[in-house]
């Protein structure tokens, strides 16, 4: 597929849904469809590299993903921390910075060590930054962006509110992308996506390529974005 933009300076947000589904299809386990999952967000990112994108956030872990079964949440918690710093030469090839979005506290201690060591590791690239959120909710997110700000005596506004989020430089989001079929935010940033264009497909994740990537930044394009005005 033809390149024909410049996505200089784009934040995207991408919604990794259908993992489950491709294994289940397969008849394989759920496991097996987040292993092929990561592999496709690694496809992702480098492309999204290339192009010059500023921000990519990857929903890997929410706050409701712990109702799932104890081996599914081991599962993913596992391959998690095993390729945070397994990453590492793919972060400096690609000069990628990477930042976690969510509430840290409920992770295991040892992600929670692996999660501050590759940020310090990666936090002076000055390519793509990739936000992961992990244990985390739009919802969740807000709430404590607003007891920050609450504990710092500040009053509460919507820039006192942007400041105290968990990556701030992702207060505004130009485009979601959600795979899968479904047509829904799943608690997915809230307060940044107010104003996104939302790109649906019925692909499921772990089939994503880049040119699907790239029929979804061409689409995003064509929109006429207005912000409430008028042009």
């Amino acid at each position: 597929m033809e390149e024909v933009n410049n996505y200089s300076g784009l934040k995207i947000g991408i919604i990794m849904d259908g993992n489950g589904r491709w294994a289940v299809a397969r008849k394989q386990p759920r496991t097996f469809g987040h292993t092929r999952g990561l592999e496709a967000a690694k496809t992702t990112v480098k492309k999204a590299a290339e192009l010059g994108i500023s921000h990519i956030t990857l929903y890997a872990f929410s706050t409701e993903n712990w109702k799932r079964s104890e081996e599914e949440v081991g599962f993913l918690m596992k391959l998690i921390s095993k390729h945070l710093k397994k990453e590492m030469d793919f972060y400096k090839k690609n000069s990628i910075r990477v930042k976690v979005i969510g509430d840290k506290s409920r992770l295991p201690k040892e992600i929670i060590k692996e999660i501050e060591d590759v940020e310090t590791a990666t936090d002076h690239f000055t390519g793509l930054t990739v936000c992961l959120a992990i244990n985390y909710g739009g919802r969740d997110e807000i709430v404590r962006s607003i007891n920050k700000a609450l504990e710092n005596k500040q009053e509460i506004t919507e820039n006192t509110i942007s400041e105290h989020l968990d990556c701030p430089e992702i207060t505004e989001i130009d485009l979601i992308i959600r795979t899968a079929g479904e047509q829904r935010l799943s608690n997915f940033l809230l307060w940044e996506a107010a104003y996104s264009e939302y790109y649906y497909t019925d692909i499921l994740w772990p089939d994503f390529t880049e040119d699907n990537l790239l029929a979804a930044l061409k689409w995003y394009g064509s929109r006429n974005r207005k912000f409430g005005g008028v042009k």
